[in-house]
């Protein structure tokens, strides 16, 4: 059974998705920019702003910030993102990106931030399908990725049991950067023999882990994978053609999918058209997610155009306005249960030796 708090997390995600967007923008930018408990970073930044950040009063206004550039979140302490209004000393987890175009970038999460990814994380586990009291294999990277939160997500939200194998996609980067395909596939073969060796020897209901990885498993292990009851996929390499092949490999098996990164997640929504379009819904509203012209990233695309992935995160504990992904994705049309556009298909901008992106 679910845990006790259900209804409660399930009320807490109704509030969110009620919330009207430029109220809930306004909230977050007077939070972070009030003088005596806004964060250090922005209080510092005000002076440099050509604009009164309390004059803002709509969303569509965050265009006055520009675009938010992560090269600026390798060096600063990620600490003083957060408002002076969180009680110090700070307690919490500092998480990095995967530093596919340079150093990594990190991002101090609060209580309130783990929360509300947990809660999507949930609400993606129930819209697809994915039954509790199971038991998983949750392959995916771990120590400063997020995504590694999953694992402890899954067994307290969803009351599960879940086996964890750890993979470190910044070592498979190095090693594709260097040409070492060798040692890739080495490492490759390292991690499915984790996964087969548990798959083989009890009763696996569900894995967790990276299309990339999923597909070398299906491909070699195809009566495992056919033993499934569905897998979850998380990563950018997720594509049409991939859909189709997992569908075969499972079976009828259940296929969720999700797209996020250190700064921002999107929940994924039943596949459509037989898996043509593979959509997604971002953690809204402390999340949201645009479509943008690739030369002109003022222009939002039209809906089933192809364009880079725009992110504003708005929480009460991080402001990051309009940051521009190294992802590519068409804009969604949502239906009405959703307050916000969604992406779909979604692909890297560039795959090139100098942005590898390997197991993911």
């Amino acid at each position: 059974m679910l845990p006790t708090t259900a209804p409660l997390d399930a009320s807490r995600m109704e509030r969110w998705l009620s919330m009207d967007l430029d109220a809930w923008t306004r909230h977050v930018v007077r939070r972070h920019f009030a003088p005596d408990s806004g964060s250090p970073y922005w209080l510092k930044r005000r002076d440099t702003l050509d604009f009164e950040p309390f004059d803002i009063t709509r969303y569509a206004e965050l265009s006055a910030f520009g675009h938010f550039t992560l090269a600026e979140l390798r060096d600063l302490d990620p600490v003083d993102l957060v408002p002076q209004a969180v009680p110090r000393p700070l307690s919490g987890r500092v998480f990095g990106s995967g530093g596919t175009t340079g150093r990594p970038c990190h991002v101090f999460y609060t209580g309130p931030m783990l929360d509300h990814h947990a809660l999507w994380r949930r609400r993606g586990l129930l819209t697809a399908g994915f039954a509790p009291g199971r038991t998983w294999i949750h392959a995916t990277p771990g120590g400063p990725h997020v995504v590694g939160e999953g694992a402890a997500q899954i067994a307290h939200l969803h009351a599960s049991v879940v086996y964890g194998i750890d993979l470190d996609p910044r070592w498979i980067k190095q090693l594709i950067r260097g040409c070492r395909l060798a040692e890739v596939n080495h490492y490759v073969e390292h991690v499915v023999e984790q996964i087969t060796d548990l798959m083989s020897s009890r009763r696996i209901d569900y894995l967790e882990t990276t299309p990339a990885l999923f597909q070398v498993l299906a491909r070699r292990r195809p009566e495992l994978v056919g033993q499934l009851d569905g897998v979850g996929l998380g990563g950018t390499q997720f594509v049409p053609a991939m859909y189709r092949e997992f569908a075969g490999a499972l079976g009828g098996g259940l296929i969720g999918a999700a797209y996020g990164n250190t700064f921002g997640g999107a929940m994924g929504l039943p596949a459509e058209h037989d898996g043509d379009v593979l959509p997604y819904v971002p953690h809204y509203p402390q999340v949201t997610m645009a479509v943008v012209d690739k030369n002109d990233p003022t222009r939002t695309v039209g809906y089933g155009d192809v364009g880079q992935v725009r992110l504003t995160v708005l929480h009460e504990d991080l402001f990051l306005p309009r940051i521009l992904e190294r992802d590519q994705a068409a804009r969604y049309r949502t239906s009405a249960d959703w307050p916000c556009d969604g992406v779909a298909n979604v692909q890297p901008l560039q795959v090139s030796r100098a942005a590898p992106e390997g197991i993911y």
